[in-house]
């Protein structure tokens, strides 16, 4: 090779390698402040009439680096979104009373969350409560006079010891907290209080509310009244150890005038999300039969209002069925659920008939592009829900009366300034057994097919999630910082059945890795992306596979571990849900297999780690304790591996709940790649003689 050839080839190649770097300073891309300028709209609810929709507009707060909310509202037939309820209260969970004419909501308004009522005709708004805690499942009774919600209630508690007092002015150390209950502490929410939620039922005109429940036992979920306005429909678990088996619960009948409880199901496993039909004949509800697998399919059922005549509306569906609601006509019911990253949304008759009615659903994720969103039907059957793609968070859209629309368009200040990261999907086979795996790939935004980028393999949690073709902000800012990104959707992923969820039952991590390597192969074959270029990150789950991947290969330049489980044995006994994970995730308690617990830990491979790893932890985080990662990180240091503890501080297992939170977490990925993010070497032939 010639001197001229050469110094050129070396140019071409270093422009190449470095253009996707000037990428991260471009102001047309999305960048790390612009997450205070996200908006995202959630939980829709249609008018009965099906004229307007209210809706929550989320934004953030970047004084008080919080996220807020604001009660909207659209017409179905479009038009500009209006301002119902603005300021400082957090106004949220509006409901419509049953003629339509008034929303009851909660609010912290006025420093403590209580439930208002406003009249929509004169803007008039009434404070209902007093309470001690914050209400949820806040639900019209169909006659309108009536509220029902329930709110965690403290336990009577006697004191195990009595400490003398001590004298006025004297500063003590805090009192100790005695802990004898099994659920004591609960991520995102700390130590728990000893309190249990009960039903209660409030006045539309206010006044003291009624408490319909009590014992030690919580009555929460989904509410649905009878429609004579006599009774609740609930599900709950009445066994005095019922905390040990945490997936039972079974469906009852609450009479609000005294309080008594009929069971109406009776199996080994959850019946939850009870509705009454509009006629009051049918009950529907969700759940399945445990068998103490890793995942169950959730099953969409319905039965007679006494409790007989059980029967599976969904056994031709192999997908979790998600957030039922009757239809008016009481002959069917609209429900969602996820199919190969896509959340849709369906009308299942009594007899089972089903029909697809929208897809894209979604946009409740910020961060990363998990499935979350919701719907709402009217009496007529229009319906409207939060919509999503790969371009925007959730927004407004509607159907069931011509086609589908868009009512909103939220983030159209912002992005018509910024350009997304382009999405496309994936589909490759794993080297492991030749399954079809299904994924998508970022670009960044200013994407040419001549060069060569360097990548990130972007691993999702659960491990019982999807990730699908959603808005993600974490994914767009990778993109725009110059990264092609890589997420999938390995076996364990649910919306594509039991049989592929459960591939890692008392196995998992597994085969994932080879799903992941063949997705990352496959990528590599496109011919933009330098192999020599890779970065591998995932959180929680994903956090897992993560840790260990660099235990089983060397081939990524660099890795970011995020609030991951390195060792089963000590997880399974500090994890929040810790009377869960044993049962249905290993084959028993910790001492009694031992072995399985520590073949399957990240833990057992930290001798072959070469990777410089990063690992990146919620101080307050209880469902993978920051033990977790400590562990990991002292490990990674005595074996003298080049590694980094970030601690979030306060922050609980969503890391990015805070806004400042989910900047941070990026920076710091973005950072520890960019350290490593090398131009490639080049030999350079010298000729003698």
């Amino acid at each position: 090779m010639s001197r001229p050839t050469l110094l050129l080839w070396l140019s071409i190649s270093l422009v190449g390698l470095t253009a996707a770097r000037v990428q991260a300073n471009d102001d047309d891309t999305l960048q790390l402040e612009d997450i205070f300028q996200l908006e995202w709209a959630s939980d829709p609810q249609l008018s009965p009439d099906g004229q307007r929709v209210v809706f929550e507009r989320n934004f953030m707060d970047i004084m008080k680096d919080r996220r807020r909310t604001s009660l909207w509202s659209v017409d179905f037939a479009g038009g500009e979104p209006r301002p119902i309820l603005t300021g400082p209260g957090n106004p949220r969970s509006a409901r419509f009373s049953p003629d339509g004419k008034r929303l009851v909501y909660v609010s912290n308004e006025e420093g403590s969350t209580q439930i208002y009522l406003r009249w929509l005709d004169t803007g008039d708004t009434a404070r209902l409560t007093q309470l001690e805690r914050s209400p949820g499942a806040l639900t019209w009774s169909p006659d309108g006079r009536w509220i029902a919600f329930h709110q965690a209630v403290a336990d009577p508690v006697v004191p195990f010891v009595k400490l003398p007092s001590k004298p006025k002015g004297a500063e003590w150390a805090p009192e100790p907290k005695a802990i004898d209950t099994l659920q004591y502490r609960s991520d995102g929410r700390g130590y728990l209080e000893r309190t249990h939620r009960q039903i209660f039922v409030l006045s539309v005109d206010g006044g003291t509310p009624r408490q319909l429940t009590k014992g030690l036992f919580d009555h929460g979920g989904t509410l649905s009244w009878t429609p004579d306005s006599t009774a609740i429909v609930l599900s709950t678990n009445l066994d005095p150890e019922g905390e040990y088996d945490p997936q039972e619960s079974d469906v009852y009948r609450l009479n609000v005038a005294g309080g008594e409880l009929t069971k109406l199901t009776d199996r080994d496993g959850p019946d939850a999300h009870p509705i009454v039909s509009p006629d009051g004949r049918h009950i529907a509800y969700l759940g399945h039969d445990d068998h103490k697998m890793g995942y169950h399919v959730t099953r969409l059922s319905a039965m007679n209002a006494d409790g007989t005549g059980h029967r599976v509306l969904t056994t031709q569906l192999d997908r979790d069925a998600e957030s039922p609601v009757w239809g008016a006509d009481g002959r069917g019911l609209y429900f969602q659920f996820d199919d190969r990253g896509d959340t849709k949304l369906a009308w299942v008759s009594l007899e089972g008939e089903q029909r697809e009615l929208a897809s894209g659903i979604g946009g409740l994720s910020l961060g990363r592009p998990y499935s979350a969103g919701s719907f709402t039907v009217a009496h007529d059957g229009r319906y409207a829900f939060t919509q999503t793609s790969p371009t925007h968070p959730a927004d407004i859209a509607v159907g069931g009366e011509g086609a589908l629309r868009r009512l909103t368009a939220l983030n159209d200040d912002l992005f018509a300034f910024k350009k997304i990261a382009p999405v496309e999907e994936i589909w490759f086979t794993s080297s492991h057994d030749g399954r079809r795996i299904q994924g998508w790939i970022a670009k960044p935004p200013h994407f040419d097919p001549a060069q060569r980028y360097p990548m990130i393999l972007e691993i999702h949690g659960g491990p019982f999630a999807n990730y699908g073709s959603r808005f993600a902000a974490e994914i767009q800012l990778y993109a725009a910082a110059g990264y092609v990104v890589l997420y999938t959707n390995p076996r364990g992923s649910t919306s594509y059945g039991d049989e592929f969820a459960n591939l890692i039952h008392h196995n998992y991590p597994g085969q994932d890795y080879d799903d992941l390597m063949s997705g990352v192969d496959a990528v590599l074959q496109q011919g933009y992306v330098d192999p020599e270029q890779l970065f591998v990150t995932g959180g929680s789950g994903g956090g897992v596979l993560t840790s260990w991947i660099v235990g089983k290969t060397d081939r990524f330049r660099a890795a970011v571990v995020a609030k991951p489980v390195i060792n089963w044995m000590s997880f399974a006994l500090t994890a929040d849900a810790y009377a869960f994970f044993y049962q249905y995730w290993f084959p028993g308690l910790p001492w009694e297999y031992p072995e399985h617990y520590f073949k399957r830990s990240p833990l057992s491979l930290v001798g072959n780690v070469k990777t410089p790893t990063m690992l990146l932890t919620g101080e307050a985080d209880y469902r993978t304790p920051i033990s977790e990662s400590e562990q990991y990180y002292q490990a990674l240091k005595l074996r003298k591996i080049d590694t980094m503890l970030v601690r979030i501080p306060e922050a609980s297992h969503g890391i990015a709940a805070r806004p400042s939170h989910l900047i941070a977490k990026v920076a710091y990925i973005l950072g520890w790649f960019e350290k490593y993010r090398a131009e490639k070497e080049v030999e350079i032939e010298v000729e003698h003689g």
